[in-house]
């Protein structure tokens, strides 16, 4: 797995059962640009939940029946913002943001007719995710020519980086920057958690990486989109890495309770590294969600979250989270539908071929 891989999965994307209830007092106006994919509608979800106004800004493409009786705004974000002229709102939530030089026309704009501008950048900011442990002190990726609009696995980070800083430079002390890690949890359709409590569910005999002691981290997309409000509320300003609590996962766990979750005849078969490794397996993406230990990735799995658990960000059990996103896949789209990310089926039973002959007929 290089940089580029990594990256570009990471690209791809972009009430909690243990939390306890919201700070501040409801009765704010915010403006959503996006709103309608995956973190957004969380985001509206819990702002409506805690009573306030709701403005959604996008192109109007995607999911465009969602949320019919809010107030929504058509526009572009590169060059036709002009719906948002001459309007206040409390704050804006900046979930679509990519291009330094598009963020800088809304930051722009906004400057005087909001308060606070939060924006939801990403840990693949970071010019290293190999160590553990990294906090938001770490130095970020830089770009050759800063200028460049191309989003790839090399580009991303470093862009969303820049984009931090156009909110920064404009804002100031008004500016929330989020880094979120892996986003998981139902309606993700990058699949890159998902693949997992729907393979399980299919059952048979799995192809499990490792021995099931490498670090797991992601943050449940509800949990994040319940922070987002409460950062808001609580006028929370800075710079956090939102993720789970790092060193609580790991590979043997998730998959234990994907299990559990579907209750089916499925047999984790755990393959050795090494053996991955020879057959040409690709961490992350061919087996989506592993990062094994001591890989240039191996800090993505082990992120400080202190600051942001501090500022109130908390995470539900992994077996809510297991449990909603099998559900939401089963409900959208058929445990059979193609998954998107990981190996193919006849890749698997290949691999788990080659496992079996590799391994004395007691231990297979």
């Amino acid at each position: 797995m290089n940089r580029r891989g990594f990256l570009k999965s990471s690209a791809a994307t972009v009430a909690a059962a243990a939390s306890g209830p919201l700070l501040g007092q409801g009765g704010q106006r915010i403006l959503v640009l996006g709103g309608t994919a995956f973190l957004g509608p969380q985001i509206v979800r819990f702002a409506l939940a805690r009573g306030h106004e709701v403005t959604l800004f996008n192109r109007g493409r995607t999911n465009p029946d969602l949320f019919p009786e809010l107030e929504r705004l058509t526009g572009d974000r590169d060059g036709d913002l002009a719906a948002l002229r001459g309007r206040q709102w409390d704050a804006v939530v900046d979930t679509s943001g990519y291009l330094p030089r598009v963020v800088a026309q809304s930051v722009d704009l906004l400057a005087d007719s909001v308060e606070r501008y939060l924006f939801v950048s990403t840990i693949s900011v970071y010019a290293s995710l190999a160590e553990p442990g990294i906090d938001e002190s770490a130095p970020v990726g830089e770009l050759p020519d800063p200028t460049v609009e191309t989003i790839d696995g090399e580009t991303y980070g470093p862009l969303k980086a820049l984009c931090e800083e156009v909110v920064r430079a404009r804002f100031g002390e008004r500016a929330t920057i989020l880094r979120p890690g892996l986003i998981v949890g139902p309606g993700d359709r990058t699949d890159r958690f998902t693949y997992w409590p729907v393979r399980v569910a299919r059952g048979g005999d799995v192809l499990a990486p490792g021995d099931g002691t490498d670090p797991v981290q992601v943050i449940d997309v509800r949990d994040l989109g319940e922070w987002t409000v409460h950062c808001l509320e609580a006028g929370v300003a800075g710079t956090y890495n939102a993720d789970g609590p790092p060193g609580e996962l790991d590979m043997r766990s998730v998959l234990e309770q994907c299990l559990r979750a579907a209750e089916g005849d499925a047999r984790l078969k755990w393959a050795p590294t090494a053996f991955l490794e020879s057959q040409g397996v690709e961490p992350w993406s061919d087996l989506p969600l592993w990062v094994p230990a001591g890989s240039e990735f191996a800090g993505a799995a082990e992120v400080n979250v202190d600051r942001a658990v501090a500022a109130g960000l908390r995470s539900r059990p992994l077996a809510d989270t297991v449990e909603a996103t099998l559900a939401w896949f089963i409900a959208e789209r058929g445990l059979e539908d193609p998954l998107r990310a990981g190996m193919s089926a006849e890749r698997e039973r290949a691999l788990l071929e080659l496992l079996a002959q590799s391994r004395p007929a007691d231990d297979a």
